[in-house]
């Protein structure tokens, strides 16, 4: 069973890293402007899920592989870099598209829908190996050694976790997705901030591939 005094303490300070901007904030409110409210929502949805999927990795020790790999380590790195450029560069050229389109709905037609939505938050969120090595460092620190069951503990601390992120995301992606459509009365004023979020994706992709670790 997880301590109580350690479960409150890694809520803590999961909750503060969770408001601060850092890159899966800026994923969902990159495409909260690109998309709107339920493609925010479901890329929050997904991007949890995959921060999860990186806490069974740890608890599993797969995490200290990648954090002691260089090569591993990069490599996942540039292939989630690569897909929020990917990402940017969709978002960009739908908002191009649709900049003379009367009545332009909420939600770009650059989005996937729902599925794909999740899917891509699911991508982002396990491409992330600083996620993976601040794991890997952080939540053992976490973990009553003296109730044994270490592995089951990290699962429940990691799941703790990724709920707060869901809220605290999602709190993010309503508020982008709000704004977005007080400020989108028009089709082309809709269209620039949807090229926007494109942009700011696109940026936090070049952010991800150039940011190095230290060895």
């Amino acid at each position: 069973m997880v301590d109580a005094h350690h479960l409150l303490a890694f809520c803590t300070m999961s909750l503060l890293l969770s408001a601060v901007p850092g890159p899966s904030v800026l994923f969902v409110v990159g495409r909260a402007l690109a998309h709107g409210r339920a493609t925010a929502l479901a890329s929050v949805l997904g991007n949890a899920f995959g921060g999860y999927v990186l806490v069974v990795a740890v608890a599993l020790g797969v995490g200290s592989l990648v954090e002691r790999s260089a090569v591993l380590f990069h490599t996942i790195k540039l292939l989630g870099a690569a897909y929020l450029i990917v990402l940017g560069v969709r978002a960009v050229h739908a908002s191009w598209r649709g900049r003379d389109v009367a009545g332009r709905p909420a939600d770009a037609k650059g989005a996937d829908g729902t599925a794909g939505s999740v899917r891509a938050g699911v991508w982002v969120g396990v491409t992330n190996p600083k996620s993976v090595v601040f794991l890997t460092a952080v939540l053992p620190q976490f973990v009553d050694r003296e109730a044994g069951h270490a592995t089951a503990q990290m699962l429940v601390l990691g799941l703790a976790g990724a709920l707060l992120q869901l809220l605290s995301d999602g709190i993010w992606g309503l508020g982008a997705a709000t704004a977005r459509d007080w400020l989108g009365r028009s089709p082309r004023r809709t269209a620039a901030i949807g090229g926007t979020g494109g942009l700011a994706m696109i940026g936090l992709g070049a952010s991800v591939a150039f940011t190095g670790r230290a060895e």
